[in-house]
């Protein structure tokens, strides 16, 4: 997901949105018009603190694309793989849809900007900012997330401990580091070798 420098140099500034929910979960990435469709879902699984543990597609003018072994005949989606977002965008679209998780059906709404000047000496794709924590993977899609934040704010119910350790211990609705997914989209994600120098 490294910068590409070339004389058609493009970025696109995209706003996500994550619908349905109040307040709002979102992110405002910038990436090269070339990136792949498939480097697009992996960007957005990391902006988005999801574990990419389920299918996803993407809804673009009259086309959904998804990943080559999502059975796309049957699904009648194009190969992910096989397109960059400028040439899925076209020169007309510049809103689409990213859905995650076909069962809880997190729809993604993407607005689409061209940077007039993007810096090239910049390392691309940037997430350059966002609010709130995206909700936990299968936690029911939107109702069951307001029922998990119900729940977990109650230390008198019943079910308040084991929510929390089924999410891991603690978890932060307004919860969003900038810094850290840029440190990963630099450097990778570290490993133990890294943690121990």
């Amino acid at each position: 997901m490294g910068t590409r420098k070339s004389a058609a140099f493009k970025v696109y500034e995209l706003q996500v949105e994550l619908e349905d929910i109040e307040p709002l979960i979102w992110r405002r990435l910038w990436v090269p018009s070339a990136i792949g469709l498939s480097e697009l879902h992996d960007l957005l699984q990391l902006a988005m603190g999801w574990m990419n543990s389920h299918l996803h597609s993407f809804e673009i003018g009259n086309h959904a694309y998804s990943m080559a072994d999502a059975e796309l005949d049957e699904l009648e989606m194009l190969d992910e793989d096989q397109y960059t977002l400028e040439k899925a965008l076209g020169t007309s679209d510049r809103e689409f849809v990213y859905e995650y998780d076909f069962g809880d059906s997190w729809r993604h709404r993407i607005q689409v900007r061209e940077i007039e000047r993007p810096n090239r000496d910049w390392h691309y794709p940037l997430c350059v900012a966002g609010e709130r924590a995206a909700p936990p993977e299968d936690v029911g899609g939107t109702h069951g997330y307001q029922e998990f934040l119900r729940i977990i704010k109650n230390p008198k119910h019943p079910e308040h401990k084991s929510m929390l350790a089924w999410v891991g211990g603690v978890f932060d609705p307004e919860g969003f580091d900038l810094n850290a997914i840029n440190r990963i989209l630099r450097f990778g994600y570290p490993t133990e070798d890294d943690e121990l120098q």
